[in-house]
């Protein structure tokens, strides 16, 4: 699943000149937690204003909403995502960055994304990344072994194909930030000790 599979549409934004106050009530009457701070122009970075923002920056010093500006507490830029973003890596862009909601942006300001929608609106508990991906990996080492002996272990579709493999095992040991420490290769290349060590190209 994608970011745009998930995301909330509609978003609210808010302007960073607005008022404080203005965000509260807004954020009051339609019971959210973030407001994206619109762009002033169409080069110009989204920002956002977060429930959080406002108890820890205004609240917890007693100052005065009314007398605040949205630009003075406000994060911008704000990290944005993709909408073509798988699910898995935006919870990590989550984990690593410490944020819980990140406004979806192509050229557009699409959607919102947050932790809630990732546990609630994806599949992960019914089709895992690493699961789907480990369900690749053995289609195309499969795939691999049968065009290396068809082909042989020099030509360039069997090095095509191997290198699809350990691509995929890259992204698997990156999901799971867990080491590669034997590639479907090299493995191979320890069944069949007459396939060449090096893949080269013609």
């Amino acid at each position: 699943m994608k970011a745009s599979d998930i995301m909330t549409t509609g978003v609210v934004t808010i302007k960073g000149s607005a008022r404080v106050s203005e965000a509260v009530k807004l954020m009051r009457d339609r019971k959210l937690r973030a407001l994206i701070v619109d762009r002033r122009t169409e080069d110009d970075t989204y920002g956002i204003i977060t429930e959080v923002d406002i108890a820890y920056k205004v609240v917890a010093y007693g100052k005065d909403p009314k007398a605040m500006r949205v630009f003075e507490i406000m994060t911008k830029p704000c990290i944005t995502v993709p909408p073509n973003l798988g699910v898995e890596y935006v919870a990590r862009l989550f984990a690593n960055t410490r944020i819980r909601r990140a406004p979806v942006v192509d050229t557009e300001l699409r959607g919102v994304l947050s932790v809630t929608d990732i546990i609630t609106q994806s599949d992960f508990d019914e089709a895992p990344a690493s699961l789907k991906l480990s369900e690749r990996i053995a289609a195309a080492t499969a795939e691999a072994r049968r065009i290396t002996k068809e082909k042989g272990a020099s030509s360039r579709e069997s090095a095509i194909a191997w290198d699809t493999v350990e691509e995929l095992q890259a992204e698997a040991a990156h999901q799971t930030d867990a080491p590669l420490t034997k590639t479907a290769f090299e493995m191979y290349c320890e069944e069949n000790p007459s396939a060449p060590e090096a893949r080269m190209y013609d």
